[in-house]
């Protein structure tokens, strides 16, 4: 697998498929994605794990200090990348990879 840095997100994640804006509405109606992601801290050891409908966002809201938890690990890589259909997939493989076997994994990348 190869890692993705903040700034090279796929565009299928941050662009819709056909090209044209969409609306934040029109976004929830038509497609509810899920991501379970891990990134890592450049500057510590640290992996963060945790599940977002907007990877974006949340992506930026860590290495801008917005979250208290990784505030003090910044700046972050993105080293690993699930998309889900529901919410409870997506927060059941979140629990794996906050496990013991799951850290293992990750620190594996």
């Amino acid at each position: 697998m190869r890692h993705l840095c903040f700034g090279e997100l796929p565009a299928s994640v941050v662009e819709p498929a056909c090209g044209r804006q969409v609306g934040r509405r029109e976004k929830l109606k038509t497609e509810r994605v899920f991501f379970v992601y891990a990134i890592k801290s450049t500057s510590r050891n640290y992996i963060y794990v945790d599940l977002t409908n907007n990877l974006e966002r949340r992506l930026s809201e860590h290495n801008e200090g917005r979250n208290r938890t990784t505030k003090p690990y910044r700046p972050f890589v993105l080293i690993h990348l699930e998309k889900f259909e529901t919410r409870m997939e997506a927060r059941n493989r979140e629990k794996y990879l906050k496990s013991g076997i799951g850290k293992d994994f990750l620190k594996s990348l």
